[in-house]
């Protein structure tokens, strides 16, 4: 613990020492701004943590975090005389950063509210419910789902899709509800994990050419392997009764004119942010906002033709703004944290004389729940440890499934807490977070067995 003590002081005060004017920027971690950044932090991640407890929204904390460390810092770099372009051009990438997840959440919940209001999730849920499925059938049909259609959408936009999906066929029962919540959101960040475009943080990997894009596929085994032991144990606390409907008394639900076409239009959207972003090299966000565009101007014909009531900026409306704000407010805090340098002492550890690659790539699943994997993926990629494909494969693996061992550690969890408030929360997800650690150890041994015992993968 001393050795790595000194090891990440002498890192600190390395940068430290570094000319201030220069392009580098200086590590402030333990300066005043460092510190008090930190501690800042830390009060605001047990307020959202404890939002059952003092009845706060969570994004009231992070926003105020996230916003309030940035002062602070520009105001350090100010007193100090340092080059204060560095704040400028630091804020300019974070805003990009953030403005990319923005506006890709606000056109998948647009999306998402106009199915609801064309009745699609109501159709659905009468197709699910009048065959007859128990709560536990309709728990892994929901999971099965989230884990496959995951790699071809994205995690977060699954999880959406799947937890509305959710809240219709149950509104009240909590012992269905909140093992079902959790399994979607595991679903979706394994399912997105052996693919390319799943997750955000697989796509910075790929994107950066630690491996091609059929390395990912061999992720397959453990993410799957691991999804089922934490769905198998969920499951067990799923009763096996079937929803209070009788098909007979129930009104066949009606879908608006179009609805299908919506549909469509919804995985056309999809397609175009993952070939923007893969083959024009612009923002997966301009994609989305183009399936926008698209939206808009099917509403204006379908208006026309049928003189339909349907109104998009209605369902703008319903969006949950509060998981807008919560992820600026996350983002920014990380992005503060990893300015003044907290996030640069990663790299440390993945030296051989502390932890190594594999031990640091498994803790890399834990630190990714508590702070965000888009960040720690980030901190890691620019830190570039010399690893084999083995071990990007693993640090992509833990850094995808090990968002799930906290509600708000991955996209589609925060995600799904928005859609089921007062639910879905940090405590309800806790009691069972067991469940997913034992999934996420399950994952790790598969790779391992896979990869360094069988060596049954790709090597480039």
């Amino acid at each position: 613990m001393i050795k790595l003590l000194i090891i990440m002081l002498g890192f600190s005060f390395a940068f430290a020492s570094s000319d201030a004017s220069s392009s580098v920027i200086p590590d402030l971690t333990f300066t005043w701004v460092g510190i008090l950044s930190l501690v800042i932090f830390v009060v605001a991640y047990y307020f959202v943590a404890m939002e059952e407890k003092y009845h706060i929204d969570k994004a009231k904390p992070a926003l105020f975090a996230g916003t309030f460390m940035f002062i602070l810092i520009a105001i350090y770099y100010m007193l100090n005389h340092l080059d204060m372009n560095l704040v400028h051009t630091q804020a300019q990438h974070l805003i990009l950063e953030i403005a990319e997840i923005f506006f890709f959440l606000f056109v998948a919940m647009t999306y998402i509210e106009t199915l609801i209001h064309m009745n699609v999730f109501e159709k659905l849920k009468y197709s699910l419910i009048s065959k007859g499925y128990s709560y536990r059938k309709l728990f892994w049909l929901t999971g099965f789902l989230a884990f496959f259609i995951s790699p071809i959408a994205d995690n977060l936009t699954t999880a959406l899709i799947l937890s509305t999906v959710l809240i219709t066929i149950e509104r009240e029962k909590i012992s269905f509800l909140v093992p079902g919540a959790i399994n979607i959101v595991v679903a979706a960040n394994a399912g997105g994990a052996w693919s390319p475009f799943g997750d955000i943080t697989t796509l910075m990997a790929w994107t950066s050419g630690k491996g091609a894009f059929s390395d990912f596929l061999f992720l397959f085994p453990a993410a799957i392997g691991g999804y089922l032991v934490t769905a198998y144990l969920l499951s067990r606390f799923v009763p096996q009764t079937q929803p209070d409907f009788d098909v007979s008394k129930e009104k066949v639900p009606e879908l608006m004119h179009g609805a299908n076409n919506v549909v469509f239009l919804g995985v056309a959207t999809i397609a175009s942010a993952v070939l923007s972003h893969q083959l024009l090299h612009l923002p997966a966000m301009w994609g989305m906002m183009f399936g926008l565009a698209m939206l808009k101007i099917y509403q204006y014909s379908l208006k026309r033709k049928y003189n339909s009531k349907l109104n998009i900026f209605e369902s703008m409306s319903k969006i949950e703004n509060n998981t807008l704000l919560f992820f600026f407010g996350i983002l920014a805090a990380v992005g503060a944290l990893y300015f003044v340098g907290w996030l640069a002492l990663a790299a440390v550890v993945y030296d051989p004389s502390v932890l190594g690659p594999t031990w640091s790539n498994i803790g890399v699943g834990f630190l990714s729940a508590i702070v965000d994997n888009v960040p720690v993926m980030s901190a890691i990629l620019k830190a570039n440890p010399t690893m084999g494909l083995d071990q990007w494969m693993l640090v992509t693996l833990t850094a995808g499934v090990g968002g799930s061992l906290i509600s708000f550690g991955s996209a589609a969890g925060v995600g799904v807490m928005g859609k089921l408030p007062g639910i879905y929360t940090f405590g309800s997800h806790m009691k069972y977070a067991w469940t997913i650690f034992i999934g996420y150890v399950a994952s790790v041994v598969i790779w391992y067995l896979q990869f360094e015992v069988l060596g049954l993968y790709i090597k480039h």
